[in-house]
Formats: C-alpha cells, sequence, structure tokens
C-alpha cells in the first residue's frame, strides 16, 4: 500500500460556524492560518450539503500550498466530486460510525491518505489490522470540548499516551484532538504524536495566523524536564 506522505504536526480541522463568527470564511481562516504553520487542513462541514461542502473544498484548496494535505471529513462522495473536477484533495478522515475503511479505500484508491478517529484500545487493534491500509489515527478527546457533541469522554495527557503507545506500536501515526492547546503539544510530541488537530484555537481565534504560529513553535519546542530530572 503506498499512501501519500502528509506532515500532521499542526492539523487544523475546520468549522464554519467558528470561522463566520469571526467575520471570515473557512478559506479566509485557512489562508491566514497556513503561514503561521498549519501543516494539514481537514474541511468538516457537518451540516452542510454536497454542493456547498464541495464549494468549500475549491475555496480552500485553491489557497492552500502544496505541500499541505487536504483532507475531505467523513464525506467521501465530496472527495469523489473534487477529484474528478481536478480539485487537489489529498484524502478523507472517517469515524467509527462512517463507512468503513475497508470500503473507503476500494472507493478513494491506494495513494489517498485515510484517517480514521479511534478513542480505546479495541479502536485502535482493529484499524492496524484493516488491511484498508489506515494512514493514521485521531485519538480524542484529550480534554473535554463543546466543538463535538458526541465527542468520547476526555483523556488526558495519561490517558492519550497510552492509546498513543498502543498506535505506535501498530505503526499507526496518532493524531491528538479535543481541546488541544499551545501548551499541550510539547506533552503530546514525548508521548509519540504524530501532531495535534486544533479546532477552536485557531479558527475561533482573532488572528488565525498568529495562532497558527503559537501551535507551530510549541510543537518544535522540547518538553521541559520533569523536575526529578532537574534535581538529579
Amino acid at each position: 500500500m503506498t499512501v501519500t506522505p502528509a506532515d500532521l504536526s499542526v492539523y487544523l480541522v475546520t468549522d464554519a460556524a467558528q470561522c463566520e463568527a469571526r467575520g471570515r470564511s473557512v478559506a479566509e481562516t485557512v489562508a491566514q492560518a497556513v503561514p503561521g504553520g498549519v501543516t494539514a487542513v481537514q474541511i468538516r462541514e457537518k451540516h452542510t450539503g454536497g454542493g456547498d461542502f464541495l464549494r468549500t473544498v475549491k475555496e480552500v484548496a485553491a489557497v492552500l500550498p502544496e505541500h499541505v494535505a487536504l483532507i475531505v471529513n467523513d464525506r467521501v462522495d465530496v472527495f469523489l466530486a473534487a477529484r474528478a473536477a481536478g480539485i487537489r484533495v489529498s484524502g478523507v478522515h472517517v469515524g467509527q460510525s462512517d463507512l468503513p475503511p475497508t470500503a473507503v479505500r476500494e472507493l478513494i484508491g491506494p495513494h489517498a491518505v485515510l484517517g480514521l478517529s479511534a478513542a480505546t484500545p479495541e479502536e485502535l487493534r482493529a484499524a492496524a489490522q484493516d488491511p484498508a491500509g489506515v494512514h493514521h489515527v485521531g485519538i480524542g478527546a484529550l480534554h473535554a470540548t463543546r466543538t463535538k457533541a458526541d465527542a468520547p469522554p476526555s483523556l488526558g495527557h495519561d490517558g492519550f499516551a497510552r492509546l498513543a503507545r498502543l498506535a505506535r506500536l501498530s505503526g499507526l501515526p496518532a493524531v491528538a484532538i479535543g481541546g488541544v492547546n499551545p501548551g499541550d503539544l510539547p506533552r503530546l510530541r514525548e508521548a509519540g504524536a504524530a501532531g495535534a488537530a486544533v479546532v477552536s484555537g485557531i479558527c475561533a481565534a482573532e488572528d488565525p495566523g498568529a495562532a497558527a504560529r503559537a501551535y507551530a513553535d510549541a510543537w518544535s519546542r522540547p518538553p521541559a524536564p520533569s523536575r526529578a530530572k532537574t534535581l538529579a
């Protein structure tokens, strides 16, 4: 299975309502955030019809540099329509209640990115054993969040680290999601995360570029030494 590589370190998941509340479209928010350090963008439109969703994907693709992955949330049909229209799209991210990864892979082909949400050891083991070739897993929620109404209970850093360890043993890059703030990123990287998915921290920010820069800078910052190590 040959899958397009993607830098998942600062992974923006869009929320149209939060962008609009700041007087910006999704594409305008993305255009401001990417220069700050966003490395991947996932378009999530839970309450939008297929036509409007496709238009948003087209608008975002038009402002996105080639090196930044563009991933469609849930809607395999929108991904396929975008690709048929010649819009640069990198792949699809699905949840546990969406089409199974094997069916998604058959539709999107062998080279597209395929992300999957996972919140339990059982879901991670199933993802690792799936012949579809899942590219990465989104693990959360790290903290309690109101962005996603059906988010699972928060894991905290220790819970995320345990699941990220399982994912790593299975060869699955793990992205943390759910109330992630810049202060979390050094610990997430230390725990083996491949990146952090951010919604409100960028979409609801007054300055998306500055907000993205804060995440990117935090990702590159080494974790602070523990008190025990310092005293030693």
